[in-house]
């Protein structure tokens, strides 16, 4: 009897459930169907063998053990976690501020003109952007270095230091996604009940008043929302990001768990490895997950 109901409701709403299915889809096709390769991590993998084929690791956690035993594990955990923490601290508030002043400003064509010139970087490949950052930080010829030298100091090679790189991986990820962050709060914004503000207005609210006691409640569960999706991506730190714009004089600050899966899972073929750093990666984030989702239904807000 349940299930014939259960039918029904499925039947009535099947439009919507026709819409749902390309993504359901993806995520059974790319995302679940792969996921029995994880099993080359226990295994001593050869490519012509197959995953199958290929006979099991002795013991069932020597790569695991390889790995952690590594002389470069300690900094590729550290360089991974910092670069990850700076990301997530430094660029959390600026897309909120920027659609904050968004949704202050009252010129519609200044405010579209903005909107569209902040968002485009988010459009543009890492290659290109690391063309920007050599056209304006490159050492011999960049244009930051020749406005230094121009009011008499020496140039610097903001590229292959140890003290700048970090924030250069930082700074340019905060301007390429800076206005296409602010898009997610600008649409949550638009679901404040505009009646809060005129009964703030009426009661002698100023704007800034307005913003902290109307605007930034009613975007908390969505601030709290991608802050949680974003802990879960923390052993990521973005390898396409780093892998263009590193080199061998920064690797120091800048070689993270992806960089060196990249190399010596790939490059050198050492499959089982490369999977074994993953399925680590993999379950330290849904540690932190199910912790940050945890800890933020005390104050109110979570995912489930």
């Amino acid at each position: 009897m349940k299930f014939k109901l259960g039918m029904k409701k499925v039947w009535a709403f099947r439009a919507f459930y026709f819409m749902l299915l390309p993504g359901v889809l993806y995520y059974v096709i790319f995302k679940y169907i792969p996921m029995y390769g994880v099993i080359i991590a226990f295994k001593d993998f050869n490519i012509l063998d197959g995953i199958l084929g290929s006979s099991w690791a002795d013991p069932w956690f020597k790569h695991f053990q390889v790995f952690f035993n590594s002389p470069y594990v300690t900094s590729l955990l550290v360089n991974t976690f910092l670069i990850s923490i700076y990301k997530l601290i430094f660029g959390t508030v600026p897309p909120i501020l920027m659609a904050l002043l968004l949704n202050e400003c009252r010129n519609r064509w200044f405010k579209t003109i903005i909107q569209t010139l902040t968002y485009m970087p988010h459009f543009l490949s890492w290659v290109i952007i690391y063309g920007i950052l050599i056209a304006l930080l490159s050492q011999s010829s960049g244009l930051v270095n020749r406005w230094i030298e121009e009011l008499g100091g020496t140039s610097i090679g903001f590229m292959t230091s140890i003290n700048y790189f970090r924030a250069i991986l930082v700074g340019s990820e905060i301007w390429k996604d800076l206005g296409w962050g602010a898009i997610i709060y600008l649409a949550a914004m638009t679901g404040i009940d505009p009646t809060l503000y005129e009964a703030a207005r009426v009661d002698g609210a100023s704007r800034v008043r307005m913003i902290w006691h109307i605007t930034l409640p009613g975007i908390r569960s969505v601030i709290v929302l991608l802050l949680i999706l974003k802990l879960g991506h923390i052993m990521d730190a973005g390898f396409d990001q780093i892998y263009i714009l590193y080199n061998i004089q920064v690797y120091q600050v800048a070689d993270i768990l992806d960089t060196w899966v990249f190399r010596t899972g790939l490059q050198q073929l050492n499959f089982s490895m490369g999977a074994a750093v993953g399925l680590f990666k993999s379950i330290i984030g849904m540690v932190l997950v199910i912790g940050s989702n945890h800890l933020s239904k005390k104050w109110g807000e979570g995912i489930w």
